[in-house]
This record gives C-alpha cells, sequence and structure tokens, in this order.
C-alpha cells in the first residue's frame, strides 16, 4: 500500500477517488449522473490532447476531428456491421482512429510550429463540412440516431448510473495507459522535444517517428472519448466536430494546466461546471468563459494546476542558485567514467575532404579539409566569420554540404541526419548553450545516456526499471563536478553550470569522436581552469576537434590546430607552428600596411562629447557578457571597438541601441542617460545601427527599405543629420540602378550600402558600424572606407571590425575589450604602424 501511495501511483489513485466521489457530489449539486458522465469523457478528450499539446508541445486547433471520428466510427460500425453491440464498435472505432491519424499524421507532422497548427484547423474544419453534407453516411444535419447501448453480460447499460460506472472503469484504464506512456523512455523523449527539439534530435532521437506515435495516441485516446459520447447520448452528430468544440477542449487543457497530467482533467471540470451552471444566468456564457481562457494565458499559463504550485512557490521558495551551487560536490582528477571510454583506435577517425556550403549569395565554407587523428585534441581557431561552426555544421549534420565528403572511421555520413549521425558516435556540444532548460540537470544527461540504450522507444517500461541508466547518468554528474545538483533546474543554472551540463549532454552520447564549439566561451577563470582540465581528460580518451577563441588556451591545449579565414582552410600544423606563423598573425592583427588610409589627422580631444558609455554591465540570463565596459566618442571622429570573438563587442553595440538593457551604469547620449531606454526610443534620438548581417527586409526593394528607415524616425534634422535619397544616392551610385531591386537580389557589398543608407535615411548623429567589411571584396571595401570616412564629416561613428588595417586605417581611437572589460585604451596611430605594438596588444 505504501508503494501505491508513493508519486509514481499518486495520480492513478487521485483519479480512482475523483471518479468515485463526482456523480455524488454532481447530484449534491442539482447535477445529473449524464452531467458527470460527461465530465469524465471530456477529461479523457483533453487528456489525449495534452499528450500533443502539454508533453509534446504540438498545438493543435482541431482535435474535435478525432473526437468525431471515433464517434462517427463507433456509430457506423454498431449501426451496419455489429448490431446491438458496443465492445466490438469500441474496437472498430479504436482501431480506425489509429489507422486514420497515422495517415493524416505522416502527412501534417511535415510542418512544424503554426503551420502544423493551421493543418489541424484544416482537418477540423473538412470533418465538419464532410459529416455535415454528406447525408447517406453521416445523417447531415440530424445527424446518426438509433445507436445502442444493450447490455453487458448482467449489466444494463441503459441505466445511467451503469454506463457512468463503464466509463469510469475505462478513463481509469486509459489514465493508467497514459501514465505509462508518460514514465516510459519514450514520455520522457516526448517532454524532450518539447523542450529542445533540436538538441534531442542531436542526442541520437528520431524525433519525427515520436512525434508520430504521440500524435497517433493522442488522437486514439480522443476518437475513444467520442465514441463513449455517441453512446452516451445515442447520437453521432456533426457538432462534435466543429471548430469551436476544438477550441473548448485546448481551453480545457490550458485552463486545467497543459504540462501537468490531471490538468486537463482539473480544466474539463471547470468547462462543464461553468457551463451548466453559469448558463442558468445568461446565454453569453461562452463569452465569459472566453474572457477566463484568456485571463489563464496572460495571468496564469500553467492554468488551475499551476495556481497551486505558485502559492507553494510563495510561501516555500526554492532555494536560490547559489545555494543550490553550495550542495555541489566537486571531485578533482577524476578518470572519465569507463563506459564513456570506447575501443582504442589507431590513424584518422574524422576526415573532412573538400566540403563547401553557400547560403544563398554567401560562400560560407569553401572547399575545406581536415582530419582529426585518435587521440589528439585538434583545434579550429579563426577570425569571426571565418566558417568554424558551419564547418561544425556540416560534420555533425545540421546542414548538408553542397560537395565533399565527411568520413567516420571510414565512413561516410555526410548525407546521415544529426540523430544517425549521432548513434554512429559523432557527438556535438553548441556555441551557445543548448539545455532542456525545463528538465533538471539529471534529466538532461540521463536523457542523453537513455538515448543510446535500446529501450529508448520503449512506450510501457517505468524509466526508473532502468538502473543501469541511472547508475551511468549519477557517474556522469560526478565526473562533471554536479554531484548534489541532480534537482536543480537546467533554467536555473548560472551560465558556467550550463556550459558543463552542455558538455555532458554531448558527452551521454557515448561518442568516439567529441565536437566541441567554444566550451570555454563565458567562463570566470577558475571555472575555465577546471573545464580546461575536463577536456584534457576527455581528449585522453576520446577524440575532441574543439571551436575556441581563447587562442591562448586552446593552443596550450592542443596537439594539431586548423587555422581558417574567410571560409577556407589557411593552415594546418603544431600549436607552435601556428603561433609562429605570419599568415595567422595577420587575421588577427593584420599586416601593418594598410590597403587604403583615410585618417583625416584632426585631432578631436577638444570636440564635444556625443556618447559617454560608463561602467555598463550587461547580461544574456546569467552570463556576464559586459564588466564595467567604458567608451567615449567625441563629434567627427570614429572610434573602433577591438577585440576577439567573445570579447563583448557586439553586446556593446546592442546595450547601446536598447537591443540589450544594461543591468547598471550610464549611457550618456547628447546630453540624456539613455541606459534603460527601449530601441525605438534610442534610434528616434539619432543612433543609427547597422547590424552584422546587415538586417535588411527581404523581398523588399531597396527603395522600400530606405523608406522604412526613416518612417518612425524624424527627418528634419533636429537630432541629427539627415540625408534626403538624392544625398544618399551620391554617397552610394550604384544604388540608383537598384533602387526597385529586392534586398535579397542584391550583392553582398550592394546589400551592406543598403545597409547603411537606411541606417542614415532619419536624423542621425551617431553611426554604428557592426562588422561593415566582413565578407566583401576588395573593390567594394575600399568604396565603403571612403564613404564612411567622408561621413565623419557629419556624423560620430563606432565601428567593429575584424579587419585590423582597414579599422586602424580608419578609425581616430581605439577601445580594446577582452571578456567584457576595456582593457586598452588609446589612440589608432601607433597600432597601426607599429606592428610589434600592435601584436604586444592584441595577438597571444
Amino acid at each position: 500500500m505504501t508503494a501505491f501511495l508513493n508519486t509514481k501511483y499518486r495520480f492513478l489513485l487521485i483519479a480512482a477517488a475523483s471518479l468515485v466521489l463526482l456523480p455524488i457530489a454532481f447530484q449534491l449539486i442539482g447535477l445529473t449522473l449524464d452531467a458527470a458522465t460527461v465530465v469524465v469523457i471530456f477529461a479523457m478528450a483533453a487528456m489525449g490532447l495534452n499528450l500533443l499539446v502539454g508533453y509534446t508541445g504540438l498545438v493543435s486547433f482541431g482535435h474535435a476531428a478525432w473526437f468525431g471520428i471515433g464517434g462517427y466510427a463507433a456509430a457506423l460500425a454498431q449501426l451496419h456491421w455489429f448490431k446491438g453491440q458496443m465492445l466490438l464498435p469500441f474496437a472498430f472505432s479504436i482501431l480506425f482512429t489509429a489507422a486514420l491519424s497515422l495517415i493524416v499524421g505522416l502527412l501534417i507532422l511535415r510542418r512544424r510550429g503554426v503551420y502544423f497548427s493551421l493543418l489541424t484547423l484544416a482537418l477540423c474544419a473538412l470533418t465538419f463540412a464532410t459529416a455535415f453534407r454528406w447525408t447517406s453516411l453521416t445523417g447531415g444535419e440530424g445527424g446518426l440516431g438509433g445507436i445502442e447501448r444493450g447490455t453487458l453480460g448482467p449489466l444494463n447499460l441503459d441505466d445511467h448510473l451503469t454506463y457512468y460506472a463503464l466509463v469510469a472503469v475505462i478513463t481509469l484504464g486509459v489514465v493508467y495507459a497514459l501514465q505509462r506512456v508518460v514514465r516510459s523512455p519514450f514520455g520522457h523523449v516526448l517532454v524532450a522535444i518539447r523542450e529542445n527539439q533540436q538538441r534531442a534530435t542531436f542526442q541520437g532521437y528520431d524525433t519525427d517517428r515520436y512525434k508520430l506515435l504521440a500524435f497517433v495516441l493522442s488522437a486514439t485516446v480522443t476518437g475513444l472519448a467520442g465514441a463513449l459520447m455517441v453512446f452516451l447520448h445515442r447520437l453521432a452528430a456533426a457538432e462534435s466536430t466543429a471548430v469551436h468544440f476544438s477550441g473548448e477542449l485546448l481551453a480545457m487543457v490550458v485552463i486545467g494546466g497543459m504540462h501537468t497530467f490531471l490538468g486537463p482533467a482539473l480544466g474539463a471540470l471547470f468547462f462543464l461546471l461553468f457551463r451548466e451552471l453559469f448558463s442558468m444566468w445568461t446565454d453569453n456564457w461562452l463569452l465569459y468563459f472566453g474572457l477566463i481562457f484568456v485571463g489563464f494565458i496572460i495571468f496564469s499559463p500553467a492554468g488551475l494546476s499551476g495556481i497551486g504550485a505558485k502559492l507553494h512557490k510563495r510561501f516555500r521558495p526554492p532555494p536560490e542558485d547559489g545555494a543550490a551551487m553550495s550542495k555541489r560536490k566537486i571531485y578533482e582528477g577524476l578518470p572519465l567514467p569507463a563506459f564513456l571510454r570506447p575501443a582504442r583506435r589507431e590513424g584518422a577517425v574524422l576526415e573532412a575532404q573538400g566540403i563547401s556550403k553557400r547560403f544563398g549569395g554567401i560562400q560560407a565554407v569553401r572547399d575545406n579539409s581536415l582530419s582529426v587523428e585518435a587521440g589528439q585534441i585538434h583545434a579550429l581557431i579563426g577570425p569571426n566569420g571565418a566558417g568554424k561552426t558551419t564547418t561544425f555544421n556540416l560534420i555533425s549534420g545540421m546542414f548538408m554540404a553542397d560537395t565533399g565528403t565527411v568520413r567516420l572511421h571510414g565512413k561516410e555520413i555526410q548525407y546521415l541526419p544529426p540523430e544517425q549521425i549521432c548513434r554512429q558516435g559523432l557527438a556535438r556540444s553548441f556555441q551557445i548553450t543548448n539545455l532542456f532548460q525545463g528538465l533538471t540537470i539529471y534529466e538532461n544527461l540521463r536523457l542523453s545516456l537513455q538515448a543510446q540504450h535500446a529501450a529508448r522507444f520503449n512506450v510501457w517500461r517505468d524509466i526508473d526499471s532502468y538502473p543501469e541508466i541511472h547508475a551511468e547518468t549519477a557517474e556522469l554528474m560526478k565526473f562533471l563536478g554536479l554531484e548534489g545538483m541532480e534537482e536543480v533546474g537546467g533554467g536555473d543554472l548560472s551560465y558556467g553550470g550550463q556550459r558543463l551540463v552542455d558538455l555532458g549532454i554531448a558527452l551521454g552520447s557515448k561518442p568516439k569522436v567529441l565536437l566541441m564549439d567554444e566550451p570555454l566561451a563565458g567562463l570566470a577563470a577558475a571555472e575555465r581552469e577546471r573545464v580546461s582540465r575536463l577536456v584534457t581528460t576527455i581528449a585522453s580518451n576520446i577524440p575532441v576537434l574543439i571551436v575556441e577563441h581563447d587562442i591562448d588556451r586552446v593552443l596550450s591545449l592542443s596537439h594539431r590546430v586548423t587555422v581558417m579565414n574567410q571560409g577556407e582552410v589557411l593552415m594546418s600544423g603544431s600549436p607552435d607552428e601556428v603561433r609562429n606563423d605570419h599568415r595567422v598573425q595577420e587575421i588577427y592583427t593584420g599586416t601593418g600596411t594598410p590597403p587604403v588610409t583615410g585618417r583625416s589627422g584632426v585631432a578631436s580631444d577638444d570636440r564635444p562629447l556625443v556618447l559617454d558609455f560608463s561602467k555598463v554591465n550587461a547580461f544574456y540570463g546569467k552570463s556576464h557578457i559586459l564588466n564595467d565596459a567604458s567608451l567615449q566618442v567625441r563629434e567627427g571622429e570614429i572610434v573602433a571597438l577591438l577585440g576577439r570573438n567573445g570579447a563583448g563587442k557586439s553586446t556593446l553595440l546592442k546595450a547601446l541601441t536598447g537591443l540589450l538593457k544594461p543591468a547598471s551604469g550610464k549611457v550618456d547620449y547628447a546630453g540624456r542617460n539613455i541606459a534603460g531606454m527601449g530601441a525605438p526610443d534610442i534610434a528616434r534620438l539619432g543612433i543609427g545601427y547597422v547590424p552584422q548581417g546587415r538586417g535588411l527586409f527581404a523581398g523588399m526593394t531597396v527603395a522600400e527599405n530606405l523608406a522604412l528607415g526613416r518612417l518612425a524616425r524624424a527627418t528634419d534634422g533636429s537630432q541629427g543629420i539627415v540625408w534626403s535619397e538624392a544625398q544618399i544616392l551620391e554617397y552610394f551610385p550604384r544604388l540608383k540602378a537598384r533602387m526597385h531591386v529586392a534586398a535579397d537580389y542584391l550583392s553582398g557589398g550592394e546589400q551592406q550600402m543598403v545597409a547603411v543608407a537606411r541606417a542614415l535615411s532619419g536624423n542621425v548623429r551617431l553611426l554604428l558600424l557592426d562588422e561593415p567589411f566582413e565578407g566583401l571584396a576588395p573593390t567594394v571595401v575600399q568604396e565603403l572606407f571612403t564613404v564612411f570616412d567622408k561621413l565623419r564629416q557629419h556624423v560620430s561613428i563606432v565601428i567593429v571590425e575584424h579587419n585590423l588595417d582597414l579599422v586602424l586605417a580608419l578609425s581616430d581611437r581605439v577601445y580594446a575589450l577582452e571578456r567584457g572589460a576595456v582593457f586598452h585604451e588609446g589612440p589608432a596611430q601607433p597600432l597601426l604602424t607599429d606592428l610589434d605594438y600592435r601584436k604586444k596588444i592584441l595577438w597571444l
């Protein structure tokens, strides 16, 4: 009995007790037994829908279609083939609904998000139209009558209480089955898909297969509820397939609590009580129900079930992150767990040969080749936009290469989907932490280990009946130094903790080759040391291909280094060879000989201050990106922001433009503090922003892009300089012939010109440029360089650019960032002309 009362069986006990008490309670408040039966049937239908919406994250706007199809299937089966029977029509309804939903699911699950939802809505509308108009089959507007309940052994099902008891027993069986499903390995994967489908795919799960089965199970349960409703009313009517009923089912799920097991049943009870009791006072009860539905979405997205959780959290708050971290036990020097060590191999374990990838007009990767040897850490380095992460994505299967081959242990994998590549033995971490935020740390790691188990698709056996998976998860937690934090949510972790979990998820896939994308990014010094030691330990057993922008660290860790620049492999060699190669030094520090020069040479110290960005701190989640960053910009000068990848340059521009709200600090612009203001308000004050990647409105012409640039901003010159279209075309004459061409059909250089012109189309006093020369041909670079040099006569400019020769030739002053803090400030001229000084400041 004690085991039955524990968490695993609690919901089943609650359901059983509720089914016993429901008819008694309804009769006490003046409602009928049939009303109680309707609640139970609605609860079953809503729980079926919740398997899709709440557990898998697929929002269906048309689930009434399956309710109606299940009902019609049972009715037609009894009327034509199984006269006077109930069990065989029920069986036929279940099989027919499952088969039809399998076919429909194969079609509509090809689409995601809103497109999937709209397809379910279209299915519902089509089903209703068919049921309403196909009179010879469905009875049309009048429906199919003549349904008989009959008897079941000695039971007379025409009796209201007896039929309620039958429905209650069937529902209890469905609840038990659904509980087995959601507690199985299959059910836990559904939650993973809801939280982060991409990560689940890269753990080795065929997510399409899981979603299809979830769709079939959801439709079948809802169809069974529809069949029970037909026998309750002895009528199959088109109304059961109506779109508004789909909305009501969805409302029951949301109001009850769509991420909880019994929440939808509570929502069904709320709906029927509201309808029965409130309709006595007004015919407009559905209007008020709709308002309540909207209220729940806005104020309590977790529904009625979530209200209790909120109250519990208020009176008994969970421990803060610091308290959670204090429970953490770190064991230094642990070896890699034995179950994660692959068989020893010799020679090349991962080979990419001649891989290329083009995105539209941008050649991201061109004819790249690299080879990772057994027992090595192989580093892939290069400046921003070099193509490192794209190369990772091509190797791991996120994108398919246009040309070239990728071999893992001699087998070609370039045409395989990510889940199959993972199961072949290649796992990866991500540049931006990619966790299941709503799951605990333990569940995040267990899902990876479960994906390598033969029972990963089991829909019936409880996850707790696999002790080997739990033992491996506990050992992995201990190795990562996360023991004691099993119940902490992935989204509640510090950034360093999330990095560790992201690494653990990749390790849990039991890889034979591990790809690590910037595992040290954003970590504090102590955590960087610890993760570096973990990487070394891992690499002693598993070959590692690593992308990392901490050049000093990665060269000290690596056995071999491949350097990329502008989508191509520049060289491969030992860390010492890379460190001393003049070509590598040039891509990080420049040649010291700019192709063009344009600095005006006018001293700016005495000019009025335009911007004072003082001691600003900014965060992405819990990651501290800007750390007391400060800079000043004066009238008519160009200020360069320099730093390695991940130093915080683009983040500083976003904090300045209002795209990222600063946590602290002051941003004085033209005499007023704009820190914390919204991006639209800051733009209207005269700050123009050209983001990395240009950010043009695809599908719109050049003229339309420029018009949008001035639509919401003043063009009277009150907050800065403003250019007419004619003046803009003087700066960018080649756009004159392109004014009515869609922006996405322009060359990269022309797109950059449009982006700058759009930023200048309203009042502008300060222009922010993020990587304006990236990926452009030399002639276009020179043309833009000249334009920016002329613009300094009218506006101040802050520029982020990794081509140091260009930016130092153009700028008056320089700020250099490292880990979000300014570590160097001074004139650009010494860095431009003295290459040794530049290397001292900006190189290793």
